[in-house]
């Protein structure tokens, strides 16, 4: 990257519609209500050939009803800050609408305090006569003032001219064309959404992982509303792996959703599965599987998202209570309260899981604590190994030795007077692992035998937390085997 460009400015100005303008796509949630953004939101982009990452942030001031002291205000104001402390330059955006008011100026005192250069997005200037009031926004102490209009496109040219000669030059850049090739690039970090019911304790799993309080965690439930990604880097006997943790908002049942912020927040959640590698499905100990993580579940299955369960807060699980479940036995429903698992093993408490959310019961089984880090190192080990297994390539002849074993030990059942026939079998696929199977009849392929040869499969390959996809396609027949028929 060529510089860090973080936008701020007090709230409901229009930071998150000129982020999603420059950045070319609807990141951050865009709404009327002030102080919607919250967390840091951050995305590469490039202008003309310049790369550079763009920054979100909350509103610096406060809403009417908050109370300086809030946990969550002060978490947002913090997180302001940290952009701030790590741009290269900042945007400062303001309403011309509304012109100069008192928190615009407490704004650009902290901003003159920082050593930044800064440049005023003078945004809502939707017409060209409005575009003379934003000299107004010169007592702010800055010379740098470029009238936009986000929603409308207008003046970000002129805006981005002004930020690229701000930004430090890129190694490319400074070493002439052709300097950043080495031949072979880095591979695309892995995409981990992080998803599960509000108040599971997503946020915190992420600042665990990431050592930092890089997102805002809170009690309250909906702290968190955008998808916000969190570039993170895991050294294993000498080799890195970069992966981007997504951050989402609580998925609730539909009928619960309260407003239009949260509408937009959901369907962020649900976007980042599918955009993810790799979905990490966070559940809660004290309350057990509901049957809003099984809904999340079918999200994730509808999707064919490689998956990881997560049984977060396990510390608050007690070793006595989980001795009481294994005098209780099987047939009760949570981790807290009234038991589930049958003993005191977390391998037996694994299994449980497993079968409570069946539809994911290739999915491993993660038992940890955001809030003490026990169990964080099995979590990361079991990251890379599903990363693994889903870049698995089976070798064509070994797959078919495989299936056909397999069918050997147990024949399809015949309908019709037709037997199905396996002829060849071959990988077209890596993620979600996808098999081509040609067969005499693809109609003949039936959902049992498919689940049966899944099983197979996973039995010879693995494949542990991978959704594998078994595509049944019609032979063309030869004029020999239709004359037969």
């Amino acid at each position: 990257m060529s510089g860090v460009i973080a936008i701020v400015g007090r709230p409901n100005v229009g930071k998150s519609a000129l982020f999603n303008r420059i950045v070319g796509r609807r990141i951050a949630i865009v709404h009327d209500e002030p102080g919607v953004t919250r967390d840091r939101i951050s995305a590469e982009a490039e202008w003309r050939g310049h790369s550079f990452t763009l920054v979100d942030t909350g509103g610096l001031g406060l809403l009417k009803g908050e109370k300086a002291g809030d946990a969550i205000v002060q978490a947002a104001l913090r997180q302001v800050q940290v952009a701030i402390d790590a741009a290269d330059l900042i945007l400062f955006v303001v309403d011309l609408t509304e012109g100069v008011v008192p928190l615009d100026r407490e704004v650009a005192a902290r901003l003159q305090r920082c050593g930044k250069p800064v440049i005023v997005a003078v945004n809502k200037a939707d017409t060209p006569a409005l575009e003379v009031g934003a000299a107004e926004f010169a007592e702010l102490g800055f010379e740098a003032i470029q009238p936009v209009a986000a929603i409308h496109d207008r003046g970000i040219r002129s805006l981005m001219q002004r930020v690229i000669a701000h930004l430090p030059a890129s190694p490319s850049e400074a070493s002439g064309p052709g300097a950043a090739s080495g031949g072979g690039g880095q591979a695309r970090p892995v995409q981990l959404a992080i998803v599960g019911r509000p108040n599971v304790g997503k946020s915190s799993l992420i600042n665990a992982l990431t050592e930092s309080e890089r997102v805002i965690v809170s009690e309250v439930p909906g702290t968190t509303r955008d998808a916000v990604d969190v570039p993170f880097e895991v050294e294993t006997d000498g080799a890195r792996q970069a992966y981007v943790l997504i951050d989402t908002a609580g998925m609730r049942k539909a009928r619960r959703v309260g407003d239009s912020i949260e509408f937009f927040s959901v369907k962020r959640a649900e976007d980042s599965i599918a955009r993810a590698d790799l979905t990490v499905l966070v559940l809660d100990a004290e309350q057990g599987i509901a049957e809003q993580d099984k809904k999340i579940c079918d999200r994730i299955v509808e999707n064919r998202k490689a998956c990881i369960l997560v049984v977060n807060k396990w510390d608050l699980v007690e070793p006595g209570l989980r001795r009481a479940r294994a005098e209780a036995g099987r047939s009760r429903r949570g981790f807290r309260g009234s038991g589930g698992a049958g003993a005191d093993s977390l391998q037996e408490f694994g299994m449980w899981v497993q079968r409570q959310l069946f539809f994911l019961d290739y999915a491993p089984v993660i038992f940890t604590s955001a809030k003490s880090g026990c169990n964080l190192g099995r979590l990361l080990e079991a990251i890379r190994y599903v990363t693994a297994q889903l870049r698995q390539v089976v070798p064509t002849a070994v797959l078919n030795r495989t299936l056909h074993a397999a069918v050997e030990r147990r024949q399809p059942a015949s309908g019709s007077g037709q037997r199905l026939k396996f002829f060849y079998a071959t990988q077209v696929q890596l993620a979600p692992p996808t098999f081509l199977l040609f067969v005499n009849r693809k109609e003949l392929f039936s959902e049992p035998y498919r689940k049966y040869l899944t099983r197979e499969l996973r039995q010879a390959f693995g494949y542990e937390g991978c959704p594998l996809v078994l595509v049944a396609k019609s032979r063309p027949q030869k004029a020999g085997e239709a004359a037969a028929r």
